[in-house]
């Protein structure tokens, strides 16, 4: 069967976001106020070919974790489809 494996990729919540921070003072120049805060990450989606969800899982998780995601600085969640 194919799955599409939905990669969601942002940076930890502890860490300093430089791109999410331009935005912000970006949406504050343009007189959008109110907004608290940005985080800018990335959306991948992978098209895997498995026998089962849960293997399809295990091979978006280890494509993210080698490859698709710093984990000293990011993190990441998968949904299958």
């Amino acid at each position: 069967m194919i799955f599409t494996a939905h990669v969601k990729v942002m940076p930890l919540k502890e860490l300093l976001d430089p791109q999410g921070k331009a935005v912000m003072g970006g949406l504050a120049n343009l007189g959008l106020h109110g907004i608290q805060d940005v985080r800018i990450g990335k959306n991948i989606t992978l098209q895997i070919e498995a026998d089962s969800a849960v293997t399809a899982t295990k091979i978006a998780e280890e494509a993210a974790r080698k490859l698709l995601a710093n984990q000293v600085m990011e993190m990441f969640e998968i949904t299958i489809n």
